[in-house]
């Protein structure tokens, strides 16, 4: 059981059989209170089962939302963004249930915005301080060049773009129209970025040690990359014509 907490953490999951009680057990270990919602896509190996027993155990802090087949992780994070402001969460995070995000560092990210005056903060790899432990050299080339691409074409000024392991504080996804962001892989992410720098939010890059996952397998595929590539110029061509807030 985990007392009243102004911080909700979203975690969608597809497959995740042999991480998603290690992390569960993980967060609610952190000395700072957290409540934790997983949004599974229909895991054939039980993932969602996992958590509905472990429901039993944290039933005043974990939640679950079951959708019928991958939809997404954007659409995941949307719904799950709405459920949280249907609450007083003050501070809604965004995280995968891997470990490349290190649960630890959520405290920093809380503390950046809830402290230090941050309306998003963002675990970012290219920042000092921040890096990759057992990624394979090309996929950090990848994701180095998408960053240099993404603020080339939009000017957002966020070193890590892409990056998903975040902290909202509640007045940015209140002022955001979400129906307007139209991305679900690597570009929401860089959406929501350019989004909430869009309508003046402050954004701070808090350094981060990304750790290729141990178990399961990579989300990442072809059509999450040609996403990435055009979406970005499509966000910034859209933002001429529309503004993202409410």
């Amino acid at each position: 059981m985990q007392a009243l907490s102004n911080s909700i953490i979203i975690i969608p999951t597809y497959n995740e059989l042999g991480n998603i009680e290690k992390m569960v057990r993980k967060v609610f270990s952190l000395p700072k209170s957290f409540h934790l919602l997983v949004i599974d896509d229909g895991s054939p190996d039980g993932t969602a089962d996992v958590v509905k027993k472990l429901q039993i155990e944290f039933h005043e802090s974990l939640f679950l939302i079951e959708r019928k087949g991958k939809l997404g992780l954007g659409t995941a994070y949307i719904v799950g963004f709405k459920w949280a402001l249907a609450k007083s969460y003050q501070y809604i995070f965004e995280m995968d249930c891997d470990f490349s995000h290190n649960p630890d560092d959520l405290l920093r990210l809380y503390k950046s915005c809830a402290d230090e005056g941050a309306d998003v903060a963002v675990g970012s790899r290219y920042v000092t301080g921040g890096g990759f432990v057992n990624w394979p050299k090309d996929r950090i080339i990848i994701s180095r060049g998408a960053s240099i691409y993404v603020n080339m074409i939009t000017w957002i000024g966020v070193s890590d773009p892409t990056a998903g392991f975040i902290c909202y504080t509640r007045k940015v996804l209140e002022t955001i129209d979400l129906s307007k962001i139209r991305f679900v892989g690597y570009a929401f992410q860089i959406e929501m970025k350019f989004a909430a720098i869009k309508l003046g939010f402050k954004i701070v890059e808090v350094p981060i040690i990304f750790t290729e996952r141990e178990v399961g397998i990579s989300k990442m595929n072809r059509n999450i990359i040609k996403e990435g590539i055009f979406g970005v110029l499509k966000i910034q061509w859209n933002s001429f014509s529309h503004s993202y807030r409410k």
